[in-house]
């Protein structure tokens, strides 16, 4: 506790402690050494005075003569302090008392004086012992010698010690007064002594205070000399040199703010310039690979020699794998512009998992490895496409790094929340990558870049999602015996199952189903057309607004709309649903395709209930979502 004392509470502790023991040690002593000598001058008075007595009643005792004892007694009574007289005779037997003195049985006959002390009383034994005289006759000296020696009987005598408790208690409380003074003068003399040493101190401590605080122009008045006068002139020596370095860092920090301000103007310029070209570029990129893609789908259905099919396989392959990384560049540019808004909704965990395994079963079986998913009844409140995105992300991270062994799919519950964990017995990843992993394009096992493990998008895609979703993303691993990532989501109670209308129509079949088609890109209009008519669809095709309407005149409503987002004559796609559901009634149901990155094309669909496929669409997506339509009622949001 001294430790946190200032300087002031440290003289006066200095010159006050000293003072205070050595006053209270010398009032001890000389307060102990003064009520002694008043008990032993006490003592000796009682003593003095029972001898008296024993004296004066010498000649009374020796002739039994009780009331010349009496009288003498009562007057030794009238003493200051005598509470009370007894004599007895040598057998014991009372011969006179004074007072008030109780004497127990047997009686103490000392040949001496002694004395005892009770708790407010001193008493007092006296022998009485007769006289020696000094005669001539020797024969009478003899007998006087030989009866000189006999005790006559004793005197008690009870003193009272009211009076010494007086003395005591006056000596205690002016020694008690005598060390309050001693402190109070020392307390005074020591505060100040601690005045002339502290100020100073104090000035320079406030003036130290203020120059911390900013206030670099603060001095210290120089006072006193020796050290007092070394420090204030250091410390005013010391805010000098801060004000000077402080004025010198506020001009580079000036300077090089303003240089950062031109350097992130430049940045924030160069961030929209790359925006812009990165959606040009994906929206031009896009539009010929949506068409190679459905060209690639239709002609994989016909039938070629053997080497004409092996090299459509390995079309597919190469713009399966274009494709693969527009949209993964798609969702990261999505997700790191804010473009994606999750639809959070009570979402059961097993049919998720179920597709899962569906969809992952053949790739694992191909790579000799075992796929299991524990069944899971919970329900999370999740966007359940998104969560759906990060389980198969982190499901094909397994596959393609786990060389042999088995694949898991777990849930376990932690209090409120549903960790759902994907478990291999890979690889696995040194602690100081397992943050690097998350980055976009990092894939510690490829610096070959072989596409055929994957494009280290991935992971970056997961954490996004994790992030949009406020899931807790985790990750176990170590060399050697595998990983474990978790997606921990917020557990919600189940829900009822929707009623689904039955259908007549075959499941996968779209013989003859009525579809109109508007896109203003000739190689996407014709090759989405002939991919359709393939499929055994009555195809109505159009490059613009105006022609479609004139094409649909007079023939029967269709079944579905696929129009692209951006077309000509200064319309969207949703102002031409919009049109038409006006023309033919509500129930007209639309799918529509853009190849833009920015947010207002997902936006406005999800606000008109249009289920949006951004480009290059996939066959196998189009077609599900075909058939998703025909058999409800109900569109849906596809990202």
């Amino acid at each position: 506790m001294i430790q946190s004392w200032g300087i002031r509470a440290r003289v006066i502790l200095v010159a006050v402690v000293p003072a205070i023991v050595l006053a209270v040690f010398m009032t001890i002593y000389y307060t102990h050494s003064r009520i002694a000598d008043l008990e032993e001058a006490y003592r000796d008075r009682g003593r003095a005075f029972a001898r008296q007595i024993a004296s004066a009643t010498e000649y009374a005792v020796f002739s039994n003569n009780r009331e010349d004892i009496r009288r003498l007694l009562d007057g030794a009574r009238a003493e200051e302090g005598v509470r009370g007289i007894f004599i007895a005779d040598t057998s014991g037997q009372e011969l006179a008392r004074s007072g008030f003195i109780s004497v127990a049985a047997p009686l103490r006959r000392p040949t001496q004086s002694v004395d005892e002390a009770f708790d407010q009383t001193l008493r007092f034994y006296e022998p009485i012992l007769p006289t020696r005289l000094d005669v001539d006759l020797l024969a009478f000296d003899e007998a006087q010698q030989g009866s000189s020696t006999q005790q006559l009987g004793v005197v008690l005598l009870d003193l009272s010690r009211t009076r010494l408790d007086a003395q005591r208690d006056a000596l205690l409380w002016t020694g008690l007064s005598a060390l309050m003074l001693v402190l109070a003068g020392s307390v005074l003399l020591a505060i100040r002594m601690s005045q002339g040493v502290s100020e100073p101190i104090r000035k320079v401590a406030e003036t130290v205070g203020r120059i911390g605080a900013g206030r670099l122009h603060e001095r210290v008045e120089i006072r006193g000399g020796g050290s007092l006068r070394r420090l204030g002139v250091g410390v005013n020596d010391m805010a000098e040199r801060l004000q000077g370095a402080h004025d010198d860092m506020t001009r580079r920090i000036a300077e090089a703010t303003a240089e950062l301000r031109e350097r992130k103007d430049e940045a924030e310029r160069a961030d929209i310039a790359k925006s812009r070209f990165l959606a040009a570029a994906s929206h031009d990129l896009r539009q010929p690979m949506h068409a190679l893609g459905l060209f690639i789908a239709e002609l994989s259905e016909k039938d070629h020699p053997p080497a004409t099919h092996r090299l459509v396989r390995q079309i597919a392959a190469s713009a399966e794998a274009m494709e693969n990384l527009l949209d993964s560049l798609l969702d990261i540019s999505r997700l790191d512009a804010g473009a994606l808004q999750p639809s959070i909704q009570p979402t059961p965990v097993q049919p998720i998992l179920d597709r899962i395994a569906n969809d992952f079963h053949i790739w694992a079986e191909e790579r000799h490895l075992k796929l299991r998913v524990r069944p899971c009844p919970h329900w999370i409140a999740t966007d359940p496409l998104l969560f759906e995105r990060i389980l198969s992300n982190l499901v094909s991270n397994a596959i393609r790094y786990t060389d042999h062994g088995r694949i898991l799919i777990a849930c376990r519950q932690e209090g409120e929340f549903l960790r759902v964990e994907v478990r291999d017995n890979g690889r696995g990843i040194e602690s100081d990558a397992q943050e690097l992993i998350f980055q976009e394009f990092v894939q510690l096992d490829n610096p070959e870049r072989a596409r055929s493990k994957g494009l280290g998008l991935g992971l970056a895609i997961v954490r996004r999602l994790t992030q949009l979703l406020s899931h807790r993303l985790s990750l176990r691993s170590g060399p050697g015996w595998g990983s474990v990532f978790g997606v921990s989501a917020r557990r919600v109670p189940p829900e009822a199952p929707d009623t689904i209308a039955p259908t007549d129509r075959q499941p996968g079949s779209l013989q003859n189903v009525r579809i109109a088609i508007l896109d203003d890109d000739p190689l996407a209009l014709e090759s989405l057309n002939s991919l359709l008519c393939s499929w055994g669809c009555d195809v109505t095709s159009a490059a613009m607004p105006s022609a479609l309407i004139d094409a649909l005149a007079g023939a029967p409503v269709p079944d579905i709309l696929i129009t692209d987002y951006r077309l000509q004559e200064h319309q969207t796609g949703l102002d031409v649903i919009g049109s038409l559901r006006h023309a033919f009634g509500h129930r007209l149901q639309a799918i529509l395709i853009s190849g833009d990155t920015a947010s207002e094309p997902a936006d406005r669909a999800r606000a008109a209930g249009v289920p949006l496929l951004h480009k290059p669409v996939r066959p196998a997506k189009l077609r599900a979502l075909v058939q998703r339509m025909l058999s409800s009622d109900t569109s849906e949001d596809v990202s």
